[in-house]
């Protein structure tokens, strides 16, 4: 099967996004309460996504152990990790942070994002080229 058109290349990508997206919601919500002080949810969204894209990316590539059609990789990665994943949500909260007076937390939320996402997708790529946990 070769490359999926435009169009369906776009529903693949939709329908992950609508899942991703909700996932996303549904995280922060349920981590809202631990999230008051600091946008935890958040946080744990880009951990998780961040070793997700990787894992899968890693996994399902056409050599990979679990080869996907380029349609599913486009669902599960830019559809389901992009829509679940948030770099936008990451960055207002940093800045709403600083405006409030708390500029060391702010610079926490950067260091802790950066540092535990490249950590996660750093251990998502190893287990995805060794085939899973």
């Amino acid at each position: 099967m070769g490359s999926p058109t435009f169009t369906l290349a776009a529903l693949y990508v939709a329908v992950g996004g609508a899942l991703g997206s909700v996932l996303r919601f549904a995280m922060t919500v349920w981590m809202d309460p631990m999230s008051r002080a600091f946008p935890l949810g958040t946080l744990a969204v880009n951990v998780l996504g961040s070793f997700a894209i990787t894992f899968l990316g890693t996994l399902t590539l056409p050599n990979g152990q679990a080869p996907l059609t380029e349609g599913w990789r486009l669902a599960l990665l830019v559809g389901l990790c992009g829509g679940f994943t948030t770099f936008s949500s990451f960055s207002l909260q940093t800045l709403d942070l600083a405006r409030a007076g708390m500029p060391w937390r702010a610079l926490a939320n950067i260091a802790l994002s950066v540092c535990l996402c490249l950590g996660s997708a750093a251990v998502g790529y190893y287990l995805g080229s060794r085939g899973g946990v």
